[in-house]
């Protein structure tokens, strides 16, 4: 896939850091990530990951607040942090579900699809619903694994 504005490649970390965006996003307004990525749509979420490896080096905090104002993004009433204590002590960071979205994506990548359409399919499948349900721990297997479930359509 290539920058939207360079003539250049768009690396594997500039998908990670879109990934990060979601998640944070999605926390800081109480959304599901699909919401966000569905409210942006491909030509925004193109835009900003041709721009990531710009908006990496701003303060996070302020790159969320101005794609909120920016894309109008709504306040929902999803709380992520609603666990149960006693299966799930430690909730991911915005970082590692970044991470776990990205390998997911770059594993399940199909020959004629980019990035952005990764993104839109990933995160509009059910998948995400059990990822980001922390009580049962999905998101700490490898890799390989969470992909396979992906391609099965089941944990």
């Amino acid at each position: 896939m290539i920058n939207k504005y360079f003539d250049e490649p768009i690396v594997e970390n500039d998908l990670f850091f879109i990934c990060f965006l979601i998640e944070k996003v999605s926390r800081h307004i109480h959304q599901r990530n699909a919401y966000v990525v569905n409210k942006l749509g491909y030509d925004n979420l193109y835009h900003l990951t041709s721009v990531a490896n710009v908006l990496h080096c701003e303060n996070s905090d302020q790159v969320i607040c101005d794609v909120i104002e920016e894309y109008g993004l709504e306040e929902g009433d999803f709380h992520i942090e609603n666990v149960n204590r006693e299966l799930c002590t430690n909730i991911p960071t915005e970082f590692d579900m970044g991470k776990v979205y990205t390998r997911l994506i770059v594993d399940t990548l199909y020959p004629d699809e980019d990035y952005i359409e990764g993104i839109l399919r990933i995160y509009n499948d059910e998948i995400c619903r059990i990822l980001d349900d922390y009580n049962n721990g999905s998101y700490y297997e490898p890799s390989y694994v969470i992909a396979r479930a992906y391609k099965n359509g089941e944990f």
